[in-house]
């Protein structure tokens, strides 16, 4: 499986590809492969290190006390998971980070990316400023999220969802990480209910679809409020 290179990752964005190895030595970074369902982390650890997956796709998954589960986020290669955790040690971690695809993770040490080494070397202070440009993502990342959940219909939280996700590719037509269950927890509703949901926008021409790859045909907000009948209901 190809590895990513660390240079296209945003964390190691503007660090040429000579210093990399000299960044992962005074970072501390380790690296270390997993095979699908693994756990990298689970809830309530207490973690110092980040992971930036180099191949494969990592879930970050919350799990309730009666085994229920619920995806937060889908990690892809190039991209990395749990720095806030990282950043603030003492709290302990409120899902569970687990290989959804056989997967190579890089570990780097937060705390020694954060305190500048005695040399003060130049791409040290880039690291700490890529750094602080992936969390403002992830809280962007988080509020974009929010706007699906919370509306009211799963009509309405899929198309708010499958909206976002055209208009960041810049086409109608687009493929998404997730499966069709994958769907359905990282937008809260129930999958037998999301499915027959969007059977129906297939039958409206509002959409198409066959496993992750969508494409709308018609515009979403001219579509986004259902027949009252079936609102009631819902």
């Amino acid at each position: 499986m190809p590895i990513f290179p660390l240079s296209h990752t945003l964390l190691f964005q503007g660090i040429a590809d000579t210093e990399t190895q000299a960044v992962l030595k005074c970072i501390g970074g380790q690296r270390k492969h997993y095979e699908r369902g693994e756990h990298i982390f689970r809830v309530g650890e207490d973690i110092r290190t980040a992971g930036l997956v180099l191949c494969g796709t990592v879930h970050l998954i919350r799990e309730d006390v009666w085994g229920n589960s619920h995806l937060l986020d889908s990690v892809p290669a190039g991209q990395t998971f749990c720095e806030s955790y990282a950043c603030t040690p003492q709290e302990p971690l409120m899902f569970s980070a687990v290989v959804a695809e056989e997967a190579d993770v890089l570990f780097l040490d937060v705390g020694r990316v954060l305190t500048m080494c005695s040399s003060a070397c130049a791409f040290h202070a880039r690291l700490i400023r890529n750094l602080l440009a992936i969390l403002a993502r992830q809280n962007l990342q988080l509020t974009r999220k929010m706007e699906h959940i919370t509306q009211k219909t799963t009509r309405k939280k899929l198309l708010s969802y499958l909206s976002f996700q055209a208009e960041r590719e810049g086409s109608q037509a687009f493929r998404i990480p997730y499966n069709r269950q994958e769907l359905a927890d990282y937008l809260g509703v129930d999958r037998s209910a999301m499915s027959a949901e969007l059977a129906r926008m297939q039958r409206e021409g509002i959409l198409t679809c066959r496993r992750s790859q969508f494409t709308l045909t018609s515009l979403p907000d001219a579509a986004s409020s259902p027949a009252p009948d079936r609102e009631k209901f819902r």
